[in-house]
C-alpha cells in the first residue's frame, strides 16, 4: 500500500485529526497498533479488552491511542517512561501479548531533519528553512507508511501479566488540602490522617 492510500485511510485521518498533523512519530504508532492488532486478531477496543503499553511519550503513542481505542481513562493504556519507540498489545480475552519494537536503523537520523527540526522548535528558522523542513518531515512520515513490516518492526510474541481492570472508586477530602481524592490513593500518616500524595510530598 502507498503513502497515499493509507493516508487515505479514515483510520489514519482519526490519528491526524487528534495529533493534530502528520509526522514521522505518528506514522510510526499507526504501523505499530495495526501489527499488533493484527498479529492478536484484534480489533478496537470499546472498553478494556485491549492492553497497549508504550515505552515512549512521543508521537506515536498519540496514534496508538487512536487505533486500539486503549486510554488512560480505561486503564488500559499503560506509559513507561524508557524513552523506546516498542509498543506491547495484549488480549483480555485469549491471554496472548506481543512486542512490537523499532528496529536498529529502521528509522536513522537525517542530519538535515534533525538541524532544521531544532531550529523550528527554537523558532529561529526563516520561511524558506521551515518549507525545507515540512517538505523533509512529510517524506521520511511517508517513508514509515510505504516500509515493509518486517523491516520497520521486530515482532515477539511476549507474556505480560494483565493488569487490574480500571479502578472505580469513591472520591474523599484529603485531609490537608481539602481536594477530593480517590480513597485507594489517599495516603495514612502516622496520627492517622488521610491525604493525597501531592500533600504527601510524592509530586513529581
Amino acid at each position: 500500500m502507498t503513502a497515499k492510500e493509507v493516508m487515505e485511510r479514515e483510520d489514519f485521518q482519526k490519528c491526524l485529526e487528534f495529533h493534530g498533523h502528520l509526522c514521522p512519530g505518528v506514522s510510526i504508532g499507526y504501523r505499530a497498533a495495526r501489527t499488533g492488532m493484527a498479529h492478536l486478531s484484534q480489533k478496537r477496543s470499546l472498553d478494556e479488552e485491549l492492553i497497549a503499553i508504550v515505552e515512549t511519550d512521543a508521537c506515536s503513542a498519540d496514534a496508538v491511542q487512536v487505533l486500539t481505542g486503549c486510554t488512560f481513562g480505561k486503564g488500559n493504556f499503560i506509559y513507561r517512561d524508557y524513552g523506546k519507540m516498542v509498543f506491547t498489545f495484549a488480549s483480555r480475552q485469549t491471554g496472548r501479548g506481543v512486542r512490537v519494537s523499532l528496529r536498529p536503523g529502521a528509522f536513522e537520523p537525517d542530519p538535515e531533519h534533525m538541524a532544521l527540526l531544532q531550529k523550528v522548535i527554537a523558532d529561529q528558522a526563516d520561511e524558506t528553512e521551515k518549507q525545507r523542513f515540512s517538505q523533509i518531515h512529510e517524506k521520511r512520515s511517508h517513508d514509515i507508511l510505504e516500509m515493509d513490516e518486517q523491516s520497520l518492526f521486530s515482532i515477539a510474541e511476549t507474556n505480560i501479566d494483565l493488569p487490574g481492570k480500571a479502578q472505580i472508586d469513591p472520591s474523599v477530602a484529603c485531609n490537608q488540602c481539602g481536594e477530593p481524592t480517590m480513597a485507594a490513593k489517599l495516603v495514612e500518616t502516622k496520627d492517622g490522617s488521610r491525604i493525597c500524595r501531592q500533600c504527601h510530598g510524592e509530586e513529581k
